[in-house]
């Protein structure tokens, strides 16, 4: 067995194969060690609060260790363990809440894109609590691809990857929710 400094110093691709080959949760805390603020500070988007966040971070490992051997290493992992954070944090969403902030404000949303701007600038200037009312009424999976984006800084490719889907669908869906949440975020009182 290596030593913890030598463990340290294995690349996320040689962890990950010897988790899956072992089931070692050792190894597996290494994982844990790398990762958990990134996948907290994600859960964090979806949360109501800490407490939450904390709830879904813990699942998404659980998850992970058992999903693991799914990581066939075409992407970098740190692209694919977003991909997965967010996906479950989507689902958990969906699950839990959408579909009754989706009724409250059915009425309530312009559907009338024609006079909206949906150019980055428009979305760099919104004010963030009022941004992060209209991402929590967005479908979830609009939230995620802006996050990517926005928050998160990834590239049409680097969502490309983690999404799994041609660029120009990647675009597409990048526009639809950029106009979707302007719209929402317009109506906020």
């Amino acid at each position: 067995m290596k030593s913890n400094s030598d463990i340290s110093l294995l690349s996320d691709n040689e962890l990950v194969q010897r988790i899956v080959q072992t089931n070692d949760t050792h190894l597996f805390a290494v994982l844990y060690d790398r990762y958990v603020s990134m996948v907290y500070n994600k859960c964090y988007g979806f949360a109501s609060s800490k407490e939450e966040a904390q709830d879904l971070t813990h699942d998404v490992f659980i998850k992970l260790f058992v999903k693991l051997r799914t990581f066939k290493g075409t992407a970098k992992f740190s692209t694919w363990l977003y991909s997965f954070t967010y996906n479950f944090c989507v689902n958990y969403v969906t699950r839990n809440n959408y579909k009754k902030n989706e009724k409250n404000f059915e009425g309530e949303i312009s559907d009338d894109n024609n006079e909206l701007d949906s150019s980055d600038e428009s979305i760099y200037s919104m004010k963030s609590d009022k941004l992060k009312k209209a991402l929590e009424l967005i479908d979830p999976n609009e939230k995620m691809i802006l996050l990517l984006k926005y928050q998160d800084d990834f590239s049409i490719k680097e969502i490309q990857e983690a999404m799994e889907i041609g660029e120009s669908a990647i675009k597409m869906r990048l526009k639809r929710a950029k106009e979707k949440l302007i719209s929402v975020y317009k109506n906020l009182k």
